[in-house]
């Protein structure tokens, strides 16, 4: 009997421990549905938070929006009047408008007159990473979608660098197209393309460099952000120059830079985004061309930044007081569509050049001259010649009112080579127009 009351006495001692312990269990899985609660509340109050902070962000930087506008979905977005933006720090949407010498015809860049260095990677395959580029990371040449001609892809978090062979001169310029694709409305706002000017062509930053930041956010407008860093600059420029860039960025976009000692200037398409007079503190230290891409989701969403058509080349001074002074210039900066006499409208910073020359002395006559690589038949590039000389006339009468009658057009087509054909960079050179004062 006592054996059975103390086996009873043990039992319900375990069940009383067993109804404790799993009261405690309740207890804290009840504390802990409590936290995931509280933590479900508290990310739904981030992202509502975030929404609304990036609303307020949309009005302030797109006032009229009332919130967060997808690119493209908003037919209002405002255009810089005359196309070109006159005041490189102010915000507010830059519109993608089609492509036209009409909508080019202020823009103010003019390119280089001696290519250092050209790639448009048609002479790499498929899949291989291009042969006039070194890198820290990865990247291949592809294509893009009907899209003619080909494309660097440049891996995120890669570091990547234009093998120039020569260093940067004071005067010169840099050209490319830029392509971002697969962008979402949840594209990261530390998704950016570094275009870094800097002081060796080592795979680093870590050295004297100025420095642009093409942002690819799309949730909010950032616009580029700019930074110099020199080692004797009591004062380095750090500023964001707030721009809706996002529409644009959605297509393929042109990024121009001229650089002349001090002056640092870059236009996306026909937009000045960043005019700084004392931005390069020590040009001696300016020597090569970095690009680095970071926060682009590859793996998951599949988006890429793809670039083509790079050009570097020294010059890109005024060319009209060397007209004025020589009674002639050579140029390669005015670009037409493979083939065709269509001028590629980020070609019309030089034809404006040109068209004030004439305004400013109205006893100037021109003859503008074509010439083109040997690609094609000597008949074939002795008409393209004419044709692109005889399109510049009709750009300099169409949209800047020069009379047709101080102007004469003629083509060379390859004849007159002043470069090696055998190359990208010599046919560039070889594709050019002249002026020549009558």
């Amino acid at each position: 009997m006592k054996t059975s009351s103390k086996l009873l006495y043990c039992l319900s001692i375990t069940l009383l421990m067993a109804a404790s312990a799993e009261a405690q269990f309740f207890k804290k899985l009840a504390k802990k549905a409590e936290q995931a609660a509280e933590r479900t509340v508290e990310n739904r109050v981030d992202r509502e938070t975030s929404k609304k902070t990036d609303q307020v962000l949309d009005s302030i930087l797109e006032p009229g929006t009332g919130g967060f506008q997808s690119p493209g979905n908003n037919p209002e977005t405002g255009n810089i009047p005359g196309g070109t933006n006159e005041n490189s720090n102010t915000s507010g949407p830059v519109k993608a408008e089609p492509q036209t010498i009409q909508v080019y015809s202020k823009f103010d860049f003019v390119p280089g007159d001696k290519p250092l260095f050209f790639d448009d990677f048609n002479d790499d395959f498929i899949g291989d990473f291009p042969s006039k580029w070194n890198t820290n990371g990865s990247g291949e040449v592809v294509t893009l979608g009907n899209m003619p001609g080909k494309w660097y892809a440049i891996a995120n978090r890669s570091l990547t660098v234009p093998n120039l062979g020569t260093d940067l001169p004071e005067d010169f310029t840099i050209e490319f197209d830029i392509r971002a694709v697969n962008l979402t409305k949840n594209t990261s706002s530390q998704a950016v393309m570094r275009i870094y000017l800097s002081e060796t062509a080592n795979l680093t930053t870590n050295e004297n460099n100025a420095l642009s930041s093409l942002s690819f956010c799309q949730y909010i407008p950032i616009g580029v952000k700019v930074d110099n860093n020199f080692s004797n600059d009591p004062s380095p420029i750090q500023n964001t120059m707030q721009q809706d860039l996002r529409d644009i960025f959605q297509d393929v976009a042109h990024v121009s830079i001229a650089v002349n000692k001090n002056r640092y200037r870059l236009w996306i398409n026909q937009n000045k985004i960043v005019d700084l007079p004392q931005f390069i503190v020590d040009p001696e230290k300016i020597n090569h061309l970095k690009l680095h891409v970071n926060g682009i989701d590859t793996q998951n969403n599949q988006e890429q930044v793809l670039i083509s058509n790079l050009k570097v080349a020294e010059g890109g001074v005024d060319l009209r007081r060397k007209l004025m002074s020589e009674g002639k210039i050579s140029t390669n900066g005015i670009l037409f569509n493979s083939g065709s006499a269509e001028i590629l409208p980020q070609s019309m910073g030089i034809i404006r050049q040109i068209s004030q020359v004439l305004n400013q002395d109205s006893s100037i006559s021109l003859n503008i001259v074509g010439h083109t690589d040997s690609d094609g038949t000597d008949e074939s590039n002795m008409a393209l010649s004419k044709n692109r000389a005889e399109a510049v006339k009709n750009a300099l009468v169409s949209v800047y009112g020069i009379s047709p009658d101080r102007l004469t057009s003629d083509g060379k087509g390859e004849s007159e080579p002043v470069a090696d054909n055998s190359s990208a960079q010599g046919k560039a050179q070889n594709r050019r127009v002249e002026f020549i004062k009558k």
